[in-house]
């Protein structure tokens, strides 16, 4: 027996999931980006008042959606660790 309530909502998780990865490829782009030009001009790979700027911003933006701020703050730094790991490999 299907019950097409569920399968509904399954789908639009599934859409969604989707979205999330085309958008972590696309921002991972932008930041590999940065990593490349940073190297070039012999900036060092992580920022950390920006990334507490960021993550500031990014738990406001949770609050006001009604999303756990700790939440998108892990979220957030998880990303960030990742990208600064990229962006000190391509400083060789």
């Amino acid at each position: 027996m299907s019950d097409t309530v569920l399968t509904g909502y399954r789908q639009s998780i599934d859409n969604i999931d989707a979205a999330l990865v085309f958008m972590l490829a696309e921002r991972f782009k932008i930041t590999q980006a940065v990593g490349r030009y940073k190297a070039e001009n012999e900036l060092p790979p992580a920022d950390p008042n920006r990334e507490e700027a960021q993550i500031g911003r990014l738990r406001q933006l949770a609050s006001d959606a009604q999303l756990d701020p700790e939440f998108s703050e892990k979220f957030l730094r998880f990303i960030i660790n990742e990208v600064i790991r990229h962006h000190e490999g391509f400083r060789g």
